[in-house]
C-alpha cells in the first residue's frame, strides 16, 4: 500500500513531522519531486533536524530511506546530510538512490544566483539552490542522470557539448568566469565515490516492495500553490508538488496510492514572493511569526523570515481537492493559544465579486480576504491527547475549518514533538 504526505498550502505547514510519526509504521519512504531548496524540520529523541534532501523517515532503524527519480539531487548536499545526523547518534540509515534521479551540477547553482542577480527587483526570491536551472535542463534533455557518473567515457564528452553552450550564456549574458569541463569531470568522480554505494533500480525495488506488500510512503516537498500547473505561476517551485506525482517521481503505479495526507497549518506562512492574499503586517504578523512553529517562523533552508497570514480556507479547500486528500493533518494549532479572536479567510472579493474559489493569478493578485472572526481559547493546549479534551473554541475553530475546506481533519497537531498529535475520527 502507498500513502503519500503532501502539503495543502505553500510550503512550511509541517509535512516532516507528519511523516516522521507515519513513518513508524511504514517500512519504505520515498521522496519524490523537489530539491533542497526547502527543508523538514524533525524534533525527536535525537534532537532537533532539519532535513533537504533525505526523507523524513530516516530515524528509525526499520525504514529504508528513497531518492525517486524525480528529486533534483544535490549530492554534496546528501552527503553532508548523512554526515550530520550520523554525527547526533542517529544509526546510519539504509538509503536508496534512483539511478535515474537527476543532479543538481554545480553550474545550476551559480546561473540561479547570477539569473536572479539579473533580475533585480523583478526576481522570483528564489532560493539559489539550482533548482530552475535543474529542470530547465532536465526538460532541455541535457541534464544528467546519476547512472551517467559510471560511464566516463559518455560522461566526458557530453560534459564538453553542454559547457560549451552554458558558456555561451556565461561570456554573453552573464559575464561571469566560464566552465572548465574537466574541473567538472574531476568533480563529478568525487561525487560518483559518494554516492556509489546507494545507487539502484528504484523502480523495481518499488514494485517487488508492493507485490511483497510493503507499506510505502511518498514525502512531498513544498505544497499546491507552489505547483508548476495548478499554483500561483510564475510564482512556483519548478516539479510538481502533487500526490499524483508521486507515481512519476517515485515509480509506482498510481492506483496504488490509497491515502493522500494533506497537511495544512492552522495559519498560514509563506516564504518567498507570489500572492497571498490573507496576509499581515506589522506587531500583529510579527508576535504570530515569533510563537510559530517551533522556535519561530523562520525558512528551514533559508532562514528567512516567513510571510504570515491567517488561515485561508479557500486556498486550503482548492490544495486538498488538487491533492486528492483523504486526510486533513492539521498542524501548530497549539500557536494560536495566545489570542482572543482569530480571523479566518472565507473568501476572495475580486473586482466587487466575493468567490470561495481559488482564482488564476492575475485575480489572485486583486483579491481581497473576506474574514470571519471566531472567539480564541486562551490557554496552552500543548500535551492534550484527546479531541474531545480541547477547549471548546479549539475544537469549533478545527470544526469550522473543516467545514469550510470540505475535507476530513483526521489528525491535529498540538505541539512540535513526534507524539504530540490527536487523532480524530471522520465524521
Amino acid at each position: 500500500m502507498v500513502k503519500a504526505v503532501v502539503g495543502a498550502n505553500w510550503g512550511d505547514e509541517g509535512k516532516g513531522k507528519i511523516t516522521d510519526m507515519m513513518a513508524e509504521n511504514a517500512d519504505i519512504i520515498v521522496r519524490f519531486q523537489g530539491g533542497a531548496n526547502a527543508g523538514h524540520t524533525i524534533v525527536n529523541k535525537y534532537g532537533k533536524f532539519a532535513l533537504h534532501t533525505l526523507p523524513s523517515g530516516v530515524f528509525y532503524d526499520h525504514t529504508t530511506s528513497v531518492i525517486g527519480n524525480g528529486v533534483a539531487l544535490n549530492i554534496p548536499v546528501l552527503a553532508a546530510e548523512i554526515e550530520s545526523i550520523v554525527t547526533k547518534d542517529v544509526p546510519t540509515p539504509k538509503i536508496l538512490i534512483s539511478d535515474r534521479a537527476q543532479m543538481v551540477m554545480p553550474y545550476h547553482i551559480l546561473f540561479d544566483q547570477y539569473e536572479e542577480e539579473r533580475l533585480g527587483g523583478r526576481s522570483f526570491g528564489s532560493t539559489k539552490s539550482g533548482i530552475a536551472p535543474f529542470y530547465s535542463d532536465k526538460y532541455a534533455k541535457i541534464g544528467f542522470q546519476v547512472n551517467e557518473l559510471f560511464d566516463e567515457v559518455a560522461l566526458k564528452e557530453k560534459l564538453v557539448r553542454v559547457c560549451e553552450t552554458k558558456n555561451i550564456l556565461l561570456e554573453h549574458l552573464y559575464h561571469k568566469p566560464l566552465l572548465n569541463p574537466d574541473e567538472l569531470f574531476d568533480e563529478l568522480m568525487k561525487w560518483k565515490e559518494m554516492v556509489a554505494p546507494y545507487v539502484c533500480d528504484v523502480s523495481t525495488y518499488l514494485w517487488n516492495a508492493l507485490k511483497e506488500g510493503k507499506d510505502i510512503l511518498l514525502e512531498g516537498q513544498l505544497g499546491t500553490l507552489k505547483d508548476p500547473d495548478h499554483g500561483i505561476y510564475p510564482m512556483v517551485t519548478s516539479s510538481s508538488t502533487l500526490a499524483g506525482y508521486g507515481a512519476v517521481g517515485a515509480g509506482v503505479p498510481p492506483y496504488e496510492i490509497k491515502q493522500v495526507v494533506t497537511v495544512s497549518k492552522a495559519y498560514s506562512s509563506a516564504v518567498g514572493a507570489g500572492a497571498f492574499v490573507s496576509e499581515i503586517f506589522g506587531e500583529e504578523a510579527d508576535e504570530l511569526r515569533r510563537r510559530g512553529g517551533d522556535g519561530g517562523e523562520y525558512g528551514a533552508t533559508t532562514g528567512r523570515p516567513r510571510r504570515m497570514g491567517w488561515y485561508d480556507c479557500v486556498a486550503s479547500k482548492y490544495g486538498c481537492r488538487l491533492q486528492g486528500t483523504t486526510d486533513v493533518a492539521f498542524t501548530v494549532l497549539d500557536v494560536l493559544g495566545y489570542l482572543d479572536e482569530i480571523p479566518v479567510c472565507v473568501g476572495y472579493e475580486i473586482d466587487g465579486e466575493v468567490t470561495t474559489e481559488f482564482p488564476t493569478t492575475g485575480k489572485l493578485e486583486k483579491a481581497k480576504p473576506v474574514l470571519e472572526v471566531l472567539p480564541g481559547w486562551k490557554s496552552d493546549i500543548r500535551g492534550i491527547k484527546k479531541y474531545e479534551d480541547l477547549p471548546e473554541n479549539c475544537r469549533k475553530y478545527v470544526e469550522f475549518i473543516e467545514e469550510q475546506i470540505g475535507f476530513p481533519i483526521t489528525m491535529v497537531s498540538n505541539g512540535p514533538g513526534r507524539d504530540d498529535i490527536i487523532f480524530r475520527e471522520k465524521k
